[in-house]
């Protein structure tokens, strides 16, 4: 006897989940994750310190984005909720007021927790090339690394890794140095 093939995730799903967990619907199937853990969010919320002044408001830097933690997005079928995302504000010259974004980021980056890194990397990137996302960033607090990447084609392109306590200038953030060892400050 075979056993029945389970429906498609629904976003009234989603919906229903507890405060404590983040829910992403990818080819259909409903993935729930923990809230992230301390490492995680310190180097989300820093990252975040770091480009909004220069970028989303302009204070040291070109501004011109508009940049969001946690953001829910619905790129096609798929609902999924990268740790930051950007938009430049000619693509997005308002911020909508809807629970949600149907445009895809031109920046965005994952911070890798164990639970969640093989997923990041092997769903979602598939997600954000074949919606044209030109850039995404990979944060990996365990071994302190920084992973910029571009999207080339189909797929993205390791552009550059900078570990530890390296400083450089990020596409597509160039306009500023940024500092990596913020990211794993406590």
């Amino acid at each position: 006897m075979m056993a029945a093939a389970s429906k498609p995730a629904r976003y009234e799903d989603l919906l229903s989940l507890p405060p404590n967990v983040t829910g992403q619907i990818v080819g259909g199937e409903l993935h729930v994750h923990p809230r992230p853990a301390a490492r995680h969010a310190l180097a989300a919320s820093a990252l975040g310190e770091e480009l909004g002044p220069p970028f989303k408001r302009g204070k040291g830097g070109p501004g011109g984005w508009v940049i969001l933690d946690e953001p829910e997005l619905h790129l096609g079928p798929d609902v999924v909720v990268p740790d930051l995302a950007g938009w430049r504000r000619e693509r997005m010259p308002e911020t909508p007021l809807e629970a949600f974004f149907t445009l895809p980021p031109d920046w965005l980056c994952e911070v890798l927790s164990p639970s969640t890194a093989s997923f990041d990397r092997k769903k979602k990137l598939p997600i954000y090339a074949r919606e044209g996302v030109r850039h995404v960033w990979i944060v990996e607090p365990e071994t302190k690394t920084l992973e910029v990447l571009r999207l080339d084609g189909d797929g993205y392109r390791l552009v550059l890794v900078a570990s530890d306590d390296d400083k450089g200038r990020y596409e597509p953030f160039e306009a500023i140095e940024v500092d990596v060892a913020i990211l794993w400050a406590r």
